[in-house]
């Protein structure tokens, strides 16, 4: 019996909002044998704005000479929208939640499966519009699937993303290769219908 991973997806969905949460992507691999299905999660945008106001209250206090416990919680050294919010309690929880679900509604016949939950990290995929316009500002690494100046790799920073089409600017970063060979300006501009895969590049 094939999967439905459209249904499993939006079983994901409602699942992770009952806990303020939200499914950045899912990866199903493997065969008859061999299976796992891996969720990527993050809190939602309600619990995100939640954590930058403390990380926002957090930094003026310090700016300001105050003495401030450190948060256990809180990241340092992170843009409070590059996280994901997410602990390793959300994951166990929210893991265990569907995946009682995913057994009571047979929605992985056959054959044992892994299940595996975890935050999209900061050098996430950018999987969607909302992505592009959340992110902007931040570095980024694009393969397109027709070049773009002779060159399908690029790396630089979001620096706008408007009528579907991303500019970069190259001189964020030092470009390498066919890239530094096709840099004749410091913007690149990508229209989002030839972006084959995008992520994220930490910085720190």
């Amino acid at each position: 019996m094939a999967l439905n991973l459209d249904t499993i997806r939006a079983t994901a969905e409602r699942v992770a909002a009952s806990h303020h949460l939200e499914v950045v992507e899912l990866e199903f691999q493997g065969g008859a044998k061999f299976r796992t299905l891996r969720l990527f999660i993050e809190k939602n945008a309600e619990e995100r704005a939640k954590l930058a106001e403390r990380m926002k209250v957090l930094e003026e206090a310090k700016e300001a000479g105050q003495e401030v416990e450190p948060d256990p919680t809180l990241p340092s050294g992170v843009a409070a929208e590059m996280l994901s919010g997410v602990t390793h309690e959300d994951c166990a929880v929210f893991a265990q939640d569907f995946g009682t679900v995913l057994d009571v509604e047979d929605l992985m016949p056959g054959a044992e499966y892994t299940l595996e939950v975890s935050s999209p990290g900061l050098e996430r995929k950018l999987l969607k519009t909302a992505d592009y316009e959340r992110f902007t500002g931040n570095l980024v690494k694009i393969q397109t699937f027709s070049p773009v100046n002779s060159n399908r790799h690029w790396q630089g920073r979001l620096t706008k993303f408007e009528n579907s089409v991303l500019t970069l600017d190259l001189s964020a970063v030092k470009q390498k290769g066919k890239a530094k060979k096709a840099v004749t300006a410091t913007v690149v501009e990508i229209p989002l219908a030839n972006v084959e895969k995008a992520h994220l590049v930490a910085e720190f």
